[in-house]
């Protein structure tokens, strides 16, 4: 939790200096926010590439276990569909694009400012930061009514590392395991989701 509330406390401090306009005019020109996005990229497929976890978990997992993103994902635009009515100003396809950031938020964020909405890019930073935090604040209560895989679908892209551990003590090692391929999953598919409903 103490992470997610220092990049929060980042993008705040972040929002309020260019407000001000104190911070040098390039810091928000297209061209840095496309190479941080790259670099972002980048990370994430080497982090991905070091981890061997994955396909240990194929291995040893029952091929049930590739289910479990598939119905955190469709869970997730169900939520943001049935969310659509009641946000004006913003279409399907807005709700859909920050849904599909799954927990991820500096890379979905980033990828959605970098494609021509920053205003829609802070709402994703925001309401996936709020995903993450529910998790960790409630992964008791998701466990309770809605069994031992709730802290995953609650966590998205992030069960896989910073709510691992809490996920972990409240749904036990198995789902430990469980979660690390998910969120896996998750995270690879998030540019292929947020680029594919953004460019409709």
């Amino acid at each position: 939790m103490k992470g997610s509330l220092i990049i929060l406390a980042f993008f705040i401090a972040g929002a309020l200096l260019g407000y001000s306009g104190i911070t040098p005019e390039v810091l928000s020109s297209d061209t840095v926010s496309a190479y941080a996005l790259y670099f972002l990229l980048f990370i994430v497929g080497v982090g991905i590439g070091f981890d061997t976890r994955c396909w240990r978990i194929l291995r040893e997992m029952h091929i049930k276990v590739l289910l479990v993103p598939v119905f955190i994902m469709l869970g997730t635009f169900a939520g943001a569909l049935a969310t659509a009515p009641f946000i004006p100003g913003h279409s399907i396809r807005d709700v859909l694009a920050v849904g599909a950031g799954f927990g991820y938020y500096s890379l979905s964020s980033i990828m959605i400012s970098q494609m021509g909405d920053t205003v829609l890019g802070s709402i994703a930073l925001l309401s996936n930061i709020i995903r993450e935090l529910i998790t960790l604040l409630a992964a008791p209560l998701l466990v309770r009514y809605f069994g031992k895989l709730g802290p995953l679908a609650s966590g998205g892209a992030t069960a896989m590392d910073t709510t691992l551990p809490i996920i972990t003590r409240f749904s036990g090692e198995r789902y430990g395991i469980i979660a690390v391929f998910s969120g896996m999953f998750l995270t690879v598919a998030v540019p292929f989701m947020v680029s594919a409903i953004m460019s409709w």
